[in-house]
């Protein structure tokens, strides 16, 4: 017997998310019968739709199969209604890691448009108080050097304490995020290890190997790993200029083989991000609804990559406005790296937990 508590506020949310007409779901069955990822023992979308439409947000973010959904769109070109249970779930994975996310307050600001200002001046300030303290808080004369600007040794040391401040956090929600699957499917005894399991998701989500199951938006898997490797390449590009500022090999020059890496890098980015804005504007019926989260990520990212773009190049041309570029760059890097938990990338955190949990007790 299933307790059915409907959570009214978690329906109009999904509703408003997904843009979707969850009282409008017949419970025909096409969304599981064209699915191919779907386990053939209780296969979704079917169940979940009609648990969203009951509003059971209890059940809904501890059920793995929200996870092992790829949102490639087959459900919804199959759906007689056009209820798009496709974004149903991807509105539903989204309530999950915001309702996991530590401290509350990030999760809030990203959430809605109207808390937009906030969450750019968050950045702002911290970075204007680290120079302030730094005492270089004004343009500097001559050749451009951004080390003037904001010194390396400020710059790492604060990067760094954040970060680990605020991961922690993040981690502490993936841990309740682990403890309540758990819980919810404690009746379910695992049926291979949970490292090997691990190991197992991780390779798949580095091949993106499910997303050749789908038919609907093939052009989905090259760029998702665009904007992955992309996304990846330049975090160990920046790794490496840190490590470089400590030895006084920096900057980098335009030949170096790691400045060569992060360009290529920003160019996957860039390629990635083009074919995502493109199939959401001007092919929306396949690849479904986006949200303010969705375009809050995209361009988010594109913004990092152009302005990196634009200081790399005011460096080597010696522009004067090369700072206040510099400057950009910073709130654009600190935005994207400090809210990644709390936005749509940080799902895939999530997606790497539950997956692993669900082939664990083998629900694939």
């Amino acid at each position: 017997m299933i307790d059915i508590n409907p959570d009214i506020e978690f329906k109009k949310e999904v509703k408003r998310l997904s843009n979707s007409s969850l009282n409008e779901c017949i419970q025909c069955g096409n969304c599981s019968v064209v699915c191919t990822l779907a386990p053939d023992d209780s296969p979704f979308p079917r169940k979940e739709m009609i648990w969203a439409g009951w509003g059971m947000k209890e059940r809904l973010i501890v059920n793995t199969d929200i996870w092992l959904c790829h949102q490639c769109g087959d459900c919804s070109t199959h759906c007689p209604r056009g209820v798009k249970p496709a974004d149903v779930f991807s509105a539903i994975r989204q309530i999950c890691y915001r309702h996991y996310a530590r401290p509350k307050f990030l999760n809030t600001i990203l959430s809605k448009p109207i808390w937009l200002p906030v969450a750019i001046l968050i950045p702002v300030i911290v970075i204007l108080s680290i120079i302030f303290m730094a005492g270089t808080l004004q343009i500097p004369e001559g050749t451009v050097s951004y080390s003037k600007f904001f010194p390396h040794a400020w710059l790492n040391g604060s990067f760094s304490i954040i970060v680990f401040t605020i991961y922690g956090f993040a981690i502490s929600g993936l841990i309740k995020f682990w403890n309540d699957l758990k819980a919810h499917y404690h009746d379910t005894q695992p049926k291979k290890g949970f490292f090997r399991s691990f190991l197992s998701t991780i390779n798949e989500i580095l091949l993106h190997s499910k997303f050749s199951s789908c038919s609907a938006q093939k052009s989905r898997k090259t760029s998702h790993l665009l904007v992955f490797y992309g996304f990846i390449l330049l975090l160990i590009v920046t790794c490496f200029a840190i490590v470089a500022t400590l030895t006084h090999n920096y900057p980098l020059k335009f030949t170096n083989p790691v400045k060569i890496m992060g360009n290529i890098a920003g160019l996957m980015l860039l390629t990635g991000l083009g074919i995502m804005i493109i199939n959401r504007l001007f092919n929306k019926k396949k690849y479904g609804n986006s949200n303010y989260s969705d375009w809050l990520l995209i361009i988010s990212f594109f913004l990092l990559v152009i302005s990196g773009g634009l200081v790399e190049l005011a460096r080597f041309m010696n522009w004067y406005y090369a700072y206040h570029l510099y400057f950009f760059h910073l709130v654009c890097v600190w935005f994207v790296v400090f809210y990644l938990p709390y936005a749509k990338f940080g799902h895939m955190l999530y997606r790497t937990i539950a997956i692993g949990f669900a082939k664990a007790i083998d629900r694939q």
